[in-house]
């Protein structure tokens, strides 16, 4: 069930979300939960038969407006002249996209490296604050960032990815008490393990606390306006708890290479 009726959530975050990093996996499933919602969606993502797919599928199911934006999120230029030319009022940010490179710092190019900064970092902060400015003017609005519980600690072959989200959770909460006097909600989820085409590649065996897209994308959108900080699952907010607050930052650091040592 929702934590707020669809027509409370579309008075404050439409009428339009924008999702980035749409085309499948976790971003589908939020594109789909807000759907349901009631808001209008641009979505952007790099691949634009996917985009289209969903934009299809989703149309059938809710009375919204889909706009299908293709865009290398890499790319903060191209992000902002396609955002700048959308007739549309944006209320709600959802920053999915994501770069992530396995494999040790060595094996890494700089290439590789530099396309986590823009992917990870850069975007989801420029775009925080290109559309957080007409949010403040508006008076409401709402920014989800996607953090990972791998950026709870140093996880080895996941480095640069990992510090990545660690930036998007800390980055969160500071909006979070920044925006909040404008009446505009943001979080950062903490998302463990994922069932998504990405995940299935690179991690043969599920993980504990394993959820589904649409598992965190629903936790994430009903602790909008609660939290700065959602941790869907319990078994994650669990680990957390431990790896975060209880373990030797040593050790933490240790099992999260146990944990990753398999990714390829």
């Amino acid at each position: 069930m929702m934590s707020r009726s669809p027509e409370k959530f579309k008075v404050k975050y439409g009428p339009c979300a924008l999702v980035a990093g749409a085309s499948e996996g976790l971003g589908a499933a939020y594109a789909e939960a807000l759907a349901q919602r009631g808001l209008n969606l641009a979505l952007l993502a790099r691949r634009k038969d996917k985009l289209e797919t969903l934009a299809r599928t989703l149309r059938e199911k809710y009375p919204v407006e889909i706009s299908c934006h293709p865009v290398d999120l890499g790319d903060y230029g191209q992000a902002k002249k396609i955002i700048g030319a959308l007739d549309v009022s944006i209320g709600l940010l959802v920053y999915n996209a994501a770069y992530c490179p396995i494999g040790l710092m060595e094996e890494t190019s700089e290439d590789q490296l530099a396309q986590v900064v823009a992917v990870n970092v850069k975007a989801p902060l420029l775009l925080a604050k290109l559309l957080s400015a007409k949010m403040i003017g508006n008076h409401r609005g709402g920014i989800v960032l996607m953090s990972s519980l791998a950026g709870t600690q140093g996880s080895p072959k996941l480095a640069a990815y990992a510090a990545s989200k660690a930036f998007n959770a800390i980055l969160a909460e500071g909006l979070w008490q920044e925006l909040k006097p404008h009446g505009i909600d943001v979080i950062a989820s903490v998302a463990g393990a994922v069932i998504t085409p990405g995940y299935r590649q690179a991690q043969q065996a599920k993980a504990p606390g394993t959820l589904t897209a649409r598992e965190v994308a629903e936790q994430t959108l009903k602790a909008l306006g609660k939290y700065p900080i959602v941790v869907p699952g319990g078994v994650n907010k669990i680990a957390r708890f431990f790896m975060g607050r209880l373990l030797p930052r040593t050790l933490a650091i240790k099992l999260m290479s146990a944990n990753t040592g398999s990714l390829t």
